[in-house]
């Protein structure tokens, strides 16, 4: 299990994207902080102004590094730079 590093994602209910980006990160049994932004009108907005800002969700961030979306978490973990930011 990956434990070393801190891995951040910001959520919304009912989001097709945040669920397939969480079950990326459990699949490969990464630890991570989850924030639900669904009605966290501030929580929202800290993840926009984090997110360069980016107001969709899911917002993702490892070892404090903006990743993005679901799309770009799953694209750093099948060309191999997932292992490397998590291991930074």
């Amino acid at each position: 299990m990956i434990t070393h590093n801190s891995v951040e994602i910001y959520t919304a209910d009912f989001c097709g994207f945040c669920n397939r980006a969480l079950q990326l990160l459990k699949s490969r049994d990464i630890k991570y902080t989850q924030y639900d932004v669904t009605l966290d009108r501030k929580g929202r907005e800290a993840m926009s102004s984090r997110a360069g800002g980016k107001t969709s969700v899911p917002q993702i961030f490892i070892n404090n590094i903006h990743i993005g979306g679901s799309d770009e978490l799953i694209e750093i973990a099948l060309n191999g730079n997932l292992d490397h930011l998590l291991n930074c």
